[in-house]
């Protein structure tokens, strides 16, 4: 029983008994945040999955995130079901405190919140100081005063988990009325070292929204793609095309926009040529320009087809090479802008002529092509022609 001279003794012997306890408490909190943190980050990017899948119709993408989303909710019950029986809560020990201070705030029953800072004895280990809430019946609260001994209920491996026993046995009544309990320093004050509520929220917002971005950034590009290709097939033909099927000339133009959907990314050529030969409803036109984010096509319906361009004969995946061997050896060292145009070749039986134009500080230079994306001519800066 803790008596006069304990709480002395105790501080000299505090730092071998008390820290043990502190560090584990402070590792089993760590595997809960972790555990926590891996959880969250998988239901986010399972839940962005599903709406990244949706987006850009891909059914395996779809199936992983809904599998993982279903595999998490049976962990859950699962873990759910076996927690009550598996784990049992830690036995409690008696022993006496001290009571330090006490302040109780006004309740709306007759129980009301005291807060309580005590000095509590074990018999088993040094005295230490802790805080605690606990509720009271009014009519109780008389007998608890600074200075008295009151008897509690404490858990040696959570010794911040203390509980003023309302109702203790004869014996212990007795032990409390005889005892004298020195105050222990305010070094021995134990807290627990779990994390507060709004500290387990806001880990689990982020670990969440760090899984849903994570998802989100590796399928950027697709999505781009997909939310521009939405967005070019609701455009008004006021702004994104003039074709008509009464009409006997037309011109369509396209614009790529987002950090890797620049058209010079293998792919995006054709498949954008694709799209406007879909809306001016012909694969034969009689120019096309092509920029960095931007492609554009004209025609003219009563042009024979000898003197036109078919869209997707042209070998576009060589034409980023082109661009490249135009901006490095054409004497612009700080490309500004490039632009690709391509016209029906002049003479029988000639192919389409593709030019490749490049703009700086230092001026203008262009490299001319066949349709199989051979160079045939070069003006570099400063060259007439």
């Amino acid at each position: 029983m803790g008596t006069t001279g304990q709480g002395q003794a105790g501080q000299a012997v505090d730092e071998v008994n008390v820290p043990p306890v502190r560090k584990r408490s402070a590792v089993r909190g760590v595997l809960a945040a972790m555990r926590l943190t891996v959880v969250s980050a998988v239901t986010g990017g399972a839940l962005a999955a599903l709406v990244v899948a949706v987006i850009i119709k891909d059914v395996p993408v779809f199936l992983t995130g809904g599998g993982v989303l279903v595999v998490l909710i049976l962990i859950g019950v699962v873990a759910g079901r076996r927690s009550p029986a598996d784990e049992e809560p830690p036995a409690g020990r008696i022993a006496l405190a001290r009571i330090e201070d006490l302040r109780a705030t006004s309740g709306e029953s007759a129980d009301v919140p005291v807060t309580f800072r005590l000095t509590v004895a074990p018999d088993d280990r040094p005295a230490y100081r802790v805080k605690i809430e606990q509720h009271i019946n009014l009519v109780d609260i008389p007998a608890y005063r600074p200075r008295g001994i009151a008897v509690v209920e404490y858990h040696p491996d959570e010794p911040w988990k203390v509980l003023i026993v309302t109702r203790p046995t004869a014996e212990w009544s007795r032990r409390a009325e005889e005892a004298e309990i020195d105050s222990a320093p305010e070094s021995t004050l134990v807290v627990s070292p779990d994390m507060s509520e709004g500290s387990w929220c806001m880990l689990t917002l982020f670990a969440f929204l760090a899984g849903a971005a994570l998802v989100v950034l590796l399928f950027r590009a697709e999505l781009f793609t997909s939310g521009n290709d939405d967005g070019v097939a609701a455009k008004s033909p006021s702004s994104s095309s003039s074709s008509s099927s009464a009409s006997r000339t037309f011109s369509s133009s396209t614009t790529v926009s987002g950090p890797s959907t620049s058209l010079l990314a293998f792919g995006v050529m054709r498949v954008t040529a694709m799209e406007l030969e879909a809306r001016v409803d012909t694969a034969y036109v009689t120019a096309i320009t092509i920029e960095d984010h931007r492609m554009a096509v004209r025609g003219d319906s009563t042009r024979p087809v000898s003197e036109t361009v078919h869209l997707q004969s042209l070998p576009y995946e060589l034409f980023p090479g082109l661009v490249r061997e135009a901006r490095t050896t054409l004497g612009v060292r700080d490309p500004r802008s490039w632009r690709i145009d391509v016209t029906p070749g002049t003479g029988a039986g000639a192919g389409p002529r593709v030019r490749v134009t490049v703009t700086g500080k230092e001026g203008t230079a262009h490299l001319d092509a066949d349709a199989t994306a051979r160079i045939t001519d070069r003006r570099a800066v400063g060259e007439s022609g």
